[in-house]
C-alpha cells in the first residue's frame, strides 16, 4: 500500500485569510474568540492536507478527503492520466492537477504532491495507461 497526499497551493490559504484577519482583531480588541478563530482556521488548515490522500492499495486507487473515502477506481480500468487545471470540484488542494480517466467516460481530478511517483506506481500495475503530464 503506498498513501500519497495532496499538493496544498498558496490560495488554499488565501481563502482562509479574511477568517484569520478577522481573528486577529478580535484578538487585539481581547476577545477570546479571536483566540477560538486562529486554532479553528489553524486546525481547518491541518485537516484538509492530513486528510486528503491518494492511496494505491494492491490493484484499486482509492481517493479519500476527510476520512472519507469518496472514490475507489480499480487500477486496470484507468485510460490514462492528463495534466489538467480544471477549476471542477474535487479532491484536490492544488491547481497542479491531473486527470484520471477510468471507465469509459468517467475521470476524476487529483493533485499528488509526488506526481510523477504515484504515476510510475500505477504503471507498474497498469502500464497501458497513458499518460500526458
Amino acid at each position: 500500500m503506498k498513501v500519497f497526499t495532496s499538493k496544498i497551493d498558496w490560495w488554499f490559504g488565501l481563502v482562509l485569510l479574511y477568517p484569520m484577519y478577522r481573528s486577529i482583531i478580535g484578538m487585539i480588541n481581547g476577545d477570546w474568540l479571536g483566540y477560538l478563530g486562529i486554532v479553528l482556521v489553524a486546525a481547518v488548515i491541518v485537516f484538509f492536507s492530513k486528510t486528503t490522500q491518494y492511496i494505491i492499495n494492491d490493484a484499486q486507487l482509492v481517493i479519500k478527503c476527510m476520512f472519507i473515502v469518496n472514490e475507489k477506481i480499480d487500477i486496470e480500468k484507468i485510460r490514462k492520466i492528463e495534466k489538467t487545471s480544471s477549476i471542477l470540484s474535487s479532491p484536490a488542494l492544488s491547481m497542479d492537477r491531473i486527470a484520471v480517466k477510468y471507465n469509459k467516460f468517467d475521470e476524476i481530478y487529483i493533485s499528488p504532491k509526488e506526481k510523477q511517483l504515484f504515476v510510475d506506481e500505477l504503471l507498474l500495475i497498469n502500464p497501458t495507461i497513458e499518460v500526458a503530464i
